[in-house]
């Protein structure tokens, strides 16, 4: 695999290949990443719920469950901040939504100004081909007193893409929006998770092996 540079993601973008909505301005883009700006939409964990029982706390057992059921979702407008608390924990959409075609992969890096700050960006770091839409990035603030302000609009990130060796014929597409991140939160496979969750591994392996 070898790493797109500015030049061939610039002819990329122009060709309609490769897409970020909204368009890249020119502080985006760099000798061989791309800087992806913060998003409008924070979810927020969540620690107790009221139910019939009184009040508990949610507890995450496994990880298959809703992920409204876990969070709190925060819709800023423009103009407002979101103040991330010490040791609080968010995630947060990307502002672009993106558009990966079948022959390249992403990484993803957090940018060293995001960790200047006391931040850590807890990143998956693989974007798959065929991907679109917003990422999901998970923010903690690693302080022990400071209240760190975050502005939708600002780099938090960067994006570098690879050429893969051929072209997935019909990869699996994820498509979510900024509104759709929670969709994305502790969603796996249904088959896999009802296995797991009896502790059938080898039954798992053996039913549904990859080659």
């Amino acid at each position: 695999m070898s790493i797109l540079t500015k030049k061939q993601i610039v002819e990329r973008i122009k060709s309609g290949n490769l897409s970020f909505t909204p368009t890249l301005d020119i502080f985006q883009l760099h000798d061989h990443v791309v800087d992806l700006r913060l998003g409008f939409t924070f979810l927020i964990p969540k620690t107790w719920r009221l139910t019939a029982k009184g009040r508990e706390t949610i507890a995450v057992t496994h990880f298959n469950k809703p992920g409204l059921q876990y969070f709190d979702v925060v819709e800023l407008e423009e103009g407002q901040y979101f103040e991330l608390l010490p040791h609080e924990y968010v995630i947060v959409s990307t502002l672009e939504k993106i558009k990966v075609p079948n022959d390249l992969m992403a990484v993803l890096y957090p940018r060293s100004s995001t960790n200047r700050k006391g931040l850590s960006l807890d990143l998956t770091g693989i974007v798959d081909c065929g991907y679109e839409g917003t990422l999901a990035l998970p923010v903690r603030n690693n302080t022990e007193a400071q209240v760190v302000r975050l502005y939708p609009g600002e780099r938090v990130c960067q994006i570098a893409f690879e050429e893969l060796t051929e072209s997935v014929a019909n990869p699996h597409k994820h498509k979510y929006h900024q509104k759709d991140i929670v969709e994305g939160v502790g969603k796996e496979k249904e088959t896999e998770v009802r296995l797991i969750m009896r502790g059938k591994i080898r039954e798992l392996k053996e039913k549904h092996p990859a080659v």
